[in-house]
């Protein structure tokens, strides 16, 4: 079982190596993106299903509380926590709208919309991204495999190109650390504009 555990981490640390690697770049334009918004007045609107769900939440707290920097919140939401919303959406039209309903009801222009999909193809993520996209809400992308049909739709991908959920998620948390550690560098630390 030792052998396992060794196994599951290197694969783990080489996805999340070729992933950075990847999207180093966008990591930072992503984060750029979400300064932008934040400076503006603007928020992050965050979502994903199942283990995805998990880290919308996870993401969102890190910006709301803090994430290693003592420093104001910041105006992150998560559309995976409100139940009642997301059960009256699924149950009188349909679970591909839990997500753009709420996009409709909370996005403006000048927000940033963080989607999450380890396939790149959650029907509910396709939809939340076309809505944003029809507000001029700026979409990120956090997928996995070949980005699937978000690729082509999303502002900007971020694609893990794994086929492991477990490991694609575990890049996706990565990425998503360095953008929570890089906003705060950019709104807080950074005193040099060069830097």
């Amino acid at each position: 079982m030792d052998e396992i555990v060794r196994k599951i981490q290197a694969d783990s640390a080489g996805v999340s190596r070729s992933f950075i690697e990847n999207n180093t770049a966008n990591i930072v334009l992503a984060a750029q993106k979400i300064t932008e918004a934040f400076t503006d007045g603007h928020r992050l609107l965050i979502c994903g299903n199942g283990g995805s769900a998990a880290d919308a939440q996870h993401i969102a707290a890190e910006f709301v509380n803090r994430f290693q920097l003592e420093r104001p919140p910041l105006p992150a939401i998560a559309l995976t926590t409100d139940t009642s919303v997301i059960t009256s959406i699924g149950n009188d039209y349909s679970f591909e709208q839990i997500f753009s309903k709420q996009v409709k009801a909370n996005g403006s222009k000048g927000d940033v919309l963080l989607a999450i999909s380890t396939s790149g193809n959650s029907r509910n993520i396709v939809e939340a991204v076309n809505t944003a996209l029809k507000r001029d809400i700026y979409t990120i992308g956090l997928l996995g495999g070949n980005g699937g049909a978000l690729k082509p739709l999303v502002n900007l991908a971020l694609i893990a190109a794994d086929r492991v959920t477990a490991r694609i998620q575990e890049a996706h948390i990565l990425a998503a650390h360095i953008i929570c550690y890089l906003t705060d560098y950019i709104l807080f630390e950074r005193r040099h504009p060069g830097d």
